[in-house]
């Protein structure tokens, strides 16, 4: 294996890792949630950028209203994917993301903890 796929492929298990380990998604992810993460490496899509989507959508769902209707699971990494873009167009300061951050801290998301998150 030679650096430039060594770097994709670390690049490619790291978004995977991420996204398993998200509240309300899925313990093991599908060919088409890696074949996704291979298109936003080869988008040169940041790690950062994925985790700030990840951030965010977490907190969009996690923090509603308790009157608004229940979500389901998120299936598929392609739920995160318009988020991502949105990061992408419009990036979150460092300021914002740890105003999330203590947010999803206070409600308990542990799993924020586990990927270094907060």
């Amino acid at each position: 294996m030679n650096q430039e796929q060594a770097r994709r492929q670390a690049y490619v298990e790291r978004i995977l890792q991420l996204y398993r380990q998200a509240p309300e998604t899925p313990a093991r992810h599908s060919r088409l949630d890696r074949r996704l993460a291979e298109e936003f490496y080869e988008q040169q899509v940041k790690v950062e950028e994925v985790e700030a989507a990840i951030l965010l959508t977490t907190a969009r769902r996690l923090l509603r209203s308790p009157e608004a209707p229940k979500l389901g699971p998120i299936r598929s990494l392609h739920y995160f994917a318009p988020v991502i873009e949105e990061v992408r167009s419009n990036p979150l300061s460092e300021s914002y993301l740890e105003y999330l951050r203590r947010k999803l801290a206070a409600t308990g998301v542990r799993w924020l903890l586990r990927n270094g998150l907060l």
